[in-house]
């Protein structure tokens, strides 16, 4: 397995992610709307960081070390700790297909680093572990905020 290949892959993922989420961000009518979209965007910048630091600290297991140390601290699982209020709710309800292709795009991320981590061993097992750690999370929180904004349309009268 050539680890700089799926480094290279991951990262270009992630620019991609963050691509995404800053579109959003810029385009999201709401201000509490796009401040989530913003949020997501600038942790897609922490991860294309850490890949980068990961790419250079190759076969240094000192500064891969660092490098997984420093991760630690970003993102873990906002879905917990955010409150996903009625109004932050209904302001997303124009949003929702974004909301779902958000929640495909973290899943399918997830699943690539598990399918990664499986493969691999050492610093870089840890690493795509790391990154399927995060990316779960990103999942849960877009899979949580879709559900309740189609749950909210759905509510809504005909005509809206």
């Amino acid at each position: 397995m050539n680890l700089q290949k799926i480094f290279e892959y991951a990262l270009q993922r992630e620019k991609e992610g963050y691509q995404f989420f800053k579109a959003n961000a810029d385009k999201a009518g709401h201000a509490a709307a796009a401040q989530v979209f913003q949020k997501l965007a600038d942790e897609e910048l922490k991860h294309i960081e850490f890949i980068n630091k990961l790419m250079k600290a190759e076969g240094d297991e000192q500064a891969q070390s660092e490098a997984m140390l420093e991760g630690e601290r970003w993102f873990e699982d906002k879905a917990e700790s955010e409150h996903l209020d009625q109004s932050l709710i209904e302001s997303m309800i124009p949003d929702v297909a974004v909301l779902r292709t958000a929640y495909l795009i973290e899943s399918d991320l997830s699943e690539f680093y598990e399918n990664a981590a499986s493969k691999s061993s050492g610093t870089a097992k840890k690493a795509f572990e790391q990154l399927a750690r995060w990316e779960r999370g990103h999942e849960a929180y877009f899979k949580e905020l879709h559900d309740k904004v189609f749950e909210e349309y759905t509510q809504m009268p005909w005509g809206g």
